[in-house]
């Protein structure tokens, strides 16, 4: 049922069958806290986008949002709730029912995002991702220029803050 040792790490010492679960519970949590952002699912993603879109909002307002054909009540809430214990969002509860927002900014997602790009396709190198658009898109020079400008008028924005 729980892993080998935990109780044992957790400093268990004869305590009655009722306080393991609880330090299970505590030790699982600070394991997820503890981690750095992880990627997003096609699902997670697509309740983020609607999150930060709305700012806050309870399971029955993203699913509003949705597009046709909308998943189940149970389903976003479950997303959520995952989204929860991976540090993106948190809740506000109001009696029974929650409402969410993220703690998580578009921005910091979308750097996290290109970095893994990045690193992971192109070995870090911004050159080998203009390359390979370039290519795929068949940009000419004057496309390619104004993408050089662009990433110069970014990199020195973000000097001067």
């Amino acid at each position: 049922m729980y892993p080998p040792g935990v109780f044992a790490r957790a400093g268990y010492c004869g305590m009655d069958n009722f306080a393991r679960p609880s330090i299970y519970r505590m030790k699982f949590k600070r394991q997820l806290t503890n981690k750095k952002m992880r990627e997003l699912t096609r699902a997670e993603e697509q309740v983020m986008q609607i999150l930060w879109g709305i700012e806050k909002g309870f399971v029955k307002d993203i699913l509003a949002k949705m597009k046709d054909p909308k998943p189940a009540y149970n389903t976003v809430s479950t997303i959520i709730r995952i989204l929860e214990r991976k540090g993106f969002v948190k809740h506000k509860s109001y009696g029974k029912s929650h409402e969410y927002y993220p703690i998580v900014s578009k921005d910091q997602y979308r750097s996290f995002s290109v970095k893994n790009l990045l690193t992971g396709y192109f070995g870090g190198s911004f050159s080998r991702l203009a390359s390979f658009f370039a290519k795929d898109r068949n940009l000419d020079v004057k496309e390619l220029e104004k993408l050089m400008d662009e990433v110069k008028n970014d990199a020195t924005d973000t000097q001067d803050t």
